[in-house]
């Protein structure tokens, strides 16, 4: 009954108003014995100093005016309509318009008892006074407002004919019928009141406060079904002497008025209450709970199952596609109760929803009703009301409501659709860019998590990666893209594969930021609402031969570092800018950092959220990362579970541990050589000897070319010492170093040439080479593959 109380006080209550006419009650000698608050409004007089005192007090016997009733003797029966003359209290004379209503009393002649009712309204003009008339003179027969008189047991004495109407029964049949025994599944609905009718006026029997305008809610005695809303006032009755005898009621049935406000009320919910979030799913739970109970005793959604992954609604070649139902809810259904998950479900032919699927239209059963959920022309789904009560038929005005309601659910629909296609396109792309699988290094373990945000603005541009450098060496990267969407992946995504190009190029950490600053400065002026401005990134490459690290940042946080003895520390290492907004320099910081150590790469998705700050969350993964015996893959749970306890936040997280590992020196070996021609012998017979050792005798002739073309560069074309060094790794990395800056080029060499092909031989028979360059000159390298049946690198450390 709660819905009820949200009809406003408005005007429901017909063109005779008793809380505007002033309504008097006499008993068989003229005496008052009811007087209303209208009265008391019009008149002055409190019901004090009225009740028990002659007509004559406030309506004097005098000529009629010459408008109506002309000619009347002074004391008229006052049986018809007419215009008198009322005394006011405080002496003014008032112009009234008058009639007067008989009573029927089951026992006439008893003293005390109502024998008439006076109404009198105000005339202030000529067209007020002729439709005041016209009110007056249908107050027993033919007003809206039943009007009746109950006694002091609340049983009824008299009746007008809107009141008999109202139960649809001779008088006769319920003259003397307690008031309770009329309606007895009724009640009242306005707050602060007793919800019974008994109650009501009991209340007013005792304390003689009139009530006005409750809302009472009930079937017709005679025609139980549909229930109605009356709108009700109550004011006692005195007799002479002042004692209580009854109390009088006017009521109005407001039931289509209430109706209209109720349908109005629906329409304002479903305004406020559909379409809150982006989630299909919840939006179609939304539309079942403005729609239960007000409107319908069950209401179900079904979406169509393509729409559900965002795809666009359409035909299906005649056959009707797969439908889900996604929301459930009945008015037996408590108010906390749990959702359902979506099941898929079939309807047989014939049925109302095959039916309205077939034809995209609505289609009503006895008490069903289904609407298409239509978008751009197209079926989305189905939304199923059902009644289970009377009235069980929907009506024209509820069609319409049913439609508009399907057309707002329909319409958040859509757009969750939209934002669940660009979504998933967003996550495809965020994940396609994103690394799928790290291959092994032999620098690092490493394990890794990545967990997109759940925010209804979608995916971010977190990023992180793993790149495999020159000499056994790795680059970890760790990055994130301010914003969310399409927009922000693609950006990260591009990032990335900018950060893997520069990496090869074995540029420092500082270097390399700097490179892509320029880029995304550049990328950033082509639009001021360029996403890659603001961007955060850490770079850094750990060495397992030298066992040092450097790394550099633009903007992001510093990396979190344990040594193997437990200790805890977050490296010093200068901020920079973020990536796009130019003018600053870049730093690297190297360190060395003991075999085992544990480095942990995050962004601040990861340690901080809306409550707790990034101090906190810093702290918090201190504690998780000085257990650094336990398997990276359990200390990145470990991590998960404290830092994001409920799951993805709104940002993007993203977490990469690796512990370092070192070549053993039966992996490496190196020597010192003079930049002099004798050198070129020399260093291939170090390294024919080295691969001997390693059992490797079949690389010795692509090594031998390899050296004597490298050191012969070497001592071309640069000064001061060389340096020879062979690593076995996963592959045979032949690394010669000087102190010049300038890169060997490939170039094909013309047939009288006297040199210039021993580097295009040496590039056909290795698998890879390459140029890096060092603060004190450059390394050339190159890399062979082991042959099939060798047994392939021992592990790193032995």
């Amino acid at each position: 009954m709660n819905a009820w109380n949200a009809v406003e006080s408005a005007e429901f209550r017909g063109p005779l108003d008793v809380t505007r006419a002033a309504t008097a009650v006499l008993d068989a000698h003229d005496v008052v014995i009811g007087w209303s608050p209208a009265a008391r409004q019009l008149l002055g007089y409190p019901p004090e100093e009225v009740l028990g005192r002659p007509l004559r007090t406030f309506l004097p016997a005098a000529e009629a005016s010459g408008r109506a009733g002309a000619g009347r003797p002074p004391e008229a029966s006052l049986s018809g309509i007419e215009v008198r003359t009322a005394r006011h209290r405080d002496g003014r004379l008032l112009e009234v318009a008058l009639t007067t209503c008989r009573l029927s009393i089951p026992e006439p002649g008893t003293e005390g008892l109502p024998a008439r009712i006076v109404v009198a309204a105000p005339l202030a003009e000529q067209q007020l006074w002729e439709s005041q008339q016209s009110m007056l003179g249908g107050l027993a027969t033919q007003s809206p407002v039943g009007l009746g008189i109950y006694d002091t047991d609340l049983r009824l004495t008299w009746a007008n004919a809107a009141f008999i109407r109202e139960i649809g029964l001779p008088l006769k049949d319920f003259l003397g019928v307690r008031a309770e025994a009329l309606y007895p599944d009724g009640a009242f609905v306005t707050e602060g009141y007793p919800r019974t009718l008994d109650g009501v006026m009991q209340q007013v029997l005792d304390t003689g406060e009139p009530v006005l305008d409750l809302h009472f809610v009930g079937q017709q005695p005679s025609e139980p079904g549909p229930e109605h809303v009356w709108s009700c006032s109550y004011y006692r009755l005195l007799d002479a002497r002042g004692q209580v005898i009854g109390v009088c009621e006017d009521a109005f049935d407001i039931t289509d008025r209430y109706r209209a406000q109720r349908r109005l009320n629906l329409l304002v919910a479903a305004g406020r209450r559909i379409g809150t979030t982006l989630d299909m799913t919840v939006t179609a739970r939304e539309m079942t709970e403005v729609a239960v109970p007000d409107f319908a005793s069950l209401v179900a959604v079904d979406l169509v199952e393509s729409v559900l992954a965002g795809e666009e609604p359409g035909p299906r070649d005649g056959a009707l596609p797969t439908l889900v139902r996604v929301a459930t809810r009945s008015a037996g259904d408590p108010p906390d109760a749990s959702p359902h998950e979506p099941y898929r479900l079939a309807y047989p032919p014939g049925s109302l929803p095959y039916r309205s699927l077939s034809s995209g239209g609505m289609v009503r059963g006895e008490s069903t009703m289904v609407v298409p959920l239509r978008a751009g022309g197209a079926a989305m789904g189905l939304v199923t009301f059902t009644r289970e009560e009377e009235p069980a038929f929907f009506d024209k005005g509820e069609i319409a409501l049913a439609d508009e309601l399907v057309t707002r659910t329909a319409v958040s629909l859509d757009n969750a659709r939209r934002f669940a296609r660009e979504h998933t396109a967003a996550l495809t792309l965020q994940r396609n860019l994103l690394p799928q699988h790290l291959p092994e290094q032999s620098a690092v373990d490493l394990a890794y998590r990545y967990l997109p945000s759940d925010d209804r603005a979608g995916v971010g541009g977190d990023w992180f990666d793993v790149i495999g450098l020159s000499g056994t060496r790795v680059g970890l990267v760790v990055g994130d893209v301010v914003g969310h969407g399409l927009e922000a992946a693609a950006t990260m995504g591009r990032l990335r594969t900018t950060v893997r190009a520069l990496a090869q190029l074995d540029l420092s950490p500082d270097e390399l930021l700097s490179r892509l600053d320029d880029l995304v400065g550049q990328s950033a002026d082509a639009g001021p609402d360029d996403v890659a401005t603001g961007v955060t990134c850490l770079y850094a490459v750990y060495d397992p031969v030298s066992r040092r690290c450097t790394m550099a940042r633009a903007g992001h946080l510093p990396p979190a570092v344990v040594e193997p003895g437990g200790g805890l520390s977050f490296p010093e290492l200068p901020a920079g800018p973020p990536l796009g907004l130019g003018g600053l320099p870049f730093e690297s910081l190297e360190i060395e950092l003991p075999v085992g150590s544990l480095i942990a790469l995050f962004t601040d998705g990861l340690v901080g959220t809306r409550d707790r700050d990034v101090e906190r969350g810093l702290q918090t993964l201190g504690q998780v990362l000085t257990d650094h015996d336990r398997p990276l893959d359990e200390l990145c749970d470990r991590a998960l579970a404290e830092l994001l306890p409920d799951g993805p936040g709104t940002d993007d997280s993203a977490l990469l541990l690796v512990r370092t590992r070192e070549l053993g020196v039966r992996q490496v070996t190196a020597w010192e050589l003079p930049a002099e021609p004798a050198a070129v012998g020399r260093a291939r017979e170090l390294a024919t000897r080295q691969l001997r050792e390693w059992g490797l005798p079949e690389l010795t002739y692509t090594t031998e070319l390899a050296v004597s073309e490298l050191v012969t560069n070497a001592i071309r074309h640069a000064s001061g010492p060389l340096h020879l060094r062979l690593l076995r790794d996963r592959t045979l990395l032949t690394e010669v170093s000087d102190t010049g800056h300038t890169s060997p080029h490939l170039r094909h060499a013309a047939s009288d040439d006297e040199g210039g092909r021993g580097l295009f031989i040496v590039a056909q028979l290795v698998q890879r080479w390459g140029t890096r360059y060092t603060p004190y000159g450059k390394t050339i390298w190159t890399e062979q593959a082991f042959p099939p049946d060798y047994p392939g690198a021992p592990r790193t450390g032995g």
